[in-house]
């Protein structure tokens, strides 16, 4: 299927009428880096176009398909360790967290038959699990450098006390999980109240009759929450240990 020249210029002409308001808002507000909403939104169209060329010609191709979703994952991996500071000491316990998160909930979709073992649905669920498992590590690890730095004088008090670094941040560490897996959860419970997700929309709109799209949902809903608690709790298990204040991310 084919997208008519006038289709493709009122969906430009929608796109940036929604880009305006948004960047308005934020000017308005004096809030801090008004444009990159703007940024984000241009480069996300270029790369989504860039994609589908790509995978019109290797949607079929395991080789490919491997190939776009290591590329998924390192562009992934590299986002979510700048958000939480330095890449250097960051990309590592951020890409073995995500790596564990999305090796485990892929093994169960692929492993029990949920879903299909294709290239196309490889693609289609690599592709969302590691973008939500993206969120949660940047969620979380900014959540715990950020309680890790307003708590300070608490833990340096739980140090002095002969508690172990990891004991020290413990708690901080719960509540960084928790509100790392509040999007998510939230999501998850209010599907088909308050939410159509986007899976379940286009494969409608595709074709699919309404039972399978929700069953593929569901399976995509609990692979999103699988993925991202072991990626929440690996993640600040791996950051607990802190010896030094942190510095909170820009």
């Amino acid at each position: 299927m084919t997208v008519d020249l006038g289709t493709l210029l009122w969906t430009l002409v929608g796109v940036a009428v929604l880009v305006a308001i948004a960047t308005t808002a934020l000017l308005l507000a004096r809030a801090p880096s008004p444009w990159a909403p703007a940024l984000a939104v241009l480069r996300g169209t270029v790369q989504l176009a860039v994609l589908s060329v790509v995978l019109t010609g290797v949607i079929r191709d395991p080789v490919w398909i491997a190939v776009a979703l290591v590329v998924m994952f390192g562009v992934a991996t590299t986002t979510a360790a700048r958000r939480l500071g330095s890449l250097r000491t960051r990309l590592l316990p951020v890409a073995l967290s995500m790596a564990i998160g999305i090796g485990a909930a892929l093994v169960v979709v692929f492993g029990t038959g949920a879903i299909a073992f294709s290239p196309r649905y490889v693609l289609a669920m690599g592709g969302i699990v590691i973008g939500n498992a993206m969120t949660i590590a940047t969620l979380s690890g900014r959540r715990f450098v950020e309680l890790v730095d307003d708590r300070w004088d608490d833990v340096e008090g739980w140090l002095a006390l002969g508690a172990t670094p990891r004991r020290a941040t413990a708690d901080l560490v719960r509540r960084a999980i928790h509100a790392a897996m509040v999007p998510s959860t939230d999501q998850t419970r209010t599907t088909g109240l308050v939410t159509l997700p986007g899976a379940f929309v286009g494969a409608v709109f595709g074709g699919v009759s309404p039972l399978e799209a929700g069953r593929f949902q569901v399976v995509v809903l609990a692979a999103i929450i699988a993925a991202g608690a072991l990626v929440a709790v690996t993640l600040t298990h791996l950051l607990a240990p802190v010896r030094t204040r942190p510095v909170p991310a820009d």
